[in-house]
């Protein structure tokens, strides 16, 4: 155990490690596990061949610890010093009667207890006795008191790994933000575009009206002017035929 322990963290000091996960390793006590891993919150020793919780530390964060397929038959009291643990998982192993959980009992926040294939379970009124004897319980083998299975278990996961599930909320917020902000962007550069393009038509359309009065005021003029020299010549020779009367 002593090994594996060593490999699992990883070049951590103790007091950095969050999770533990010790499972097949042969062990038929504790060892190795000392206080120091007083931020500990879960801890799996699943089929190591535990015969009794001897050397169990001071764990006072611990939460979550799985003990199934061992051989433990007694000892619960160890796991006093751990007042916040809320799930426990004992299947698989050799409680025979339920005086042997009387020490549950001072774990207030115990609500999840897991017994299965223990000769314990063969007692008569065995959970109600166990949901009586543990009042802060709210599921035994995976039911509660009226046989409702059993929520998925992951307050305790999402609590250790809260801030990385914090981080990727903002990322994905920001990836959001940034794909909204792209949006925005593209929609006013395409606005822009649109409202340059109409006002560059309009320009285009004034100097086209523009052109076709100054066209138009040249015509007038230039008529005005073919009218005056008519007028002028009809006069000259209105003259001269009046002077060659006279003479």
């Amino acid at each position: 155990m002593e090994n594996r322990l060593e490999l699992e963290k990883r070049g951590k000091k103790p007091v950095e490690i969050i999770e533990l996960i010790l499972d097949n390793t042969r062990s038929t006590s504790i060892v190795g596990l000392t206080d120091e891993y007083v931020n500990l919150q879960i801890l799996s020793l699943i089929n190591v061949g535990l015969t009794s919780l001897k050397g169990f530390p001071k764990l006072p964060n611990l939460r979550k610890l799985e003990l199934s397929d061992n051989r433990i038959s007694n000892g619960l009291n160890l796991l006093e010093t751990s007042p916040k643990l809320t799930y426990l998982n004992l299947s698989g192993n050799k409680i025979k009667d339920l005086d042997t959980l009387e020490p549950l009992k001072s774990l207030r926040y115990l609500k999840n207890l897991d017994l299965f294939n223990n000769e314990a379970t063969s007692t008569d009124n065995y959970r109600e006795k166990v949901f009586k004897m543990i009042p802060s319980l709210k599921y035994l083998d995976g039911f509660d008191e009226q046989d409702a299975e059993a929520e998925e278990d992951s307050d305790i996961d999402e609590e250790v790994n809260g801030n990385e599930d914090d981080s990727e909320e903002e990322e994905e917020g920001s990836s959001e933000s940034g794909e909204d902000m792209d949006d925005v962007g593209l929609g006013a550069v395409y606005s822009e575009n649109l409202d340059e393009l109409s006002d560059e038509g309009d320009y285009e359309a004034v100097e086209e009206e523009e052109d076709e009065d100054g066209i138009e005021e040249e015509e007038d003029e230039d008529a005005a002017e073919e009218e005056a020299q008519r007028a002028e010549v009809s006069r000259g020779k209105k003259r001269k035929h009046e002077g060659d009367d006279e003479n």
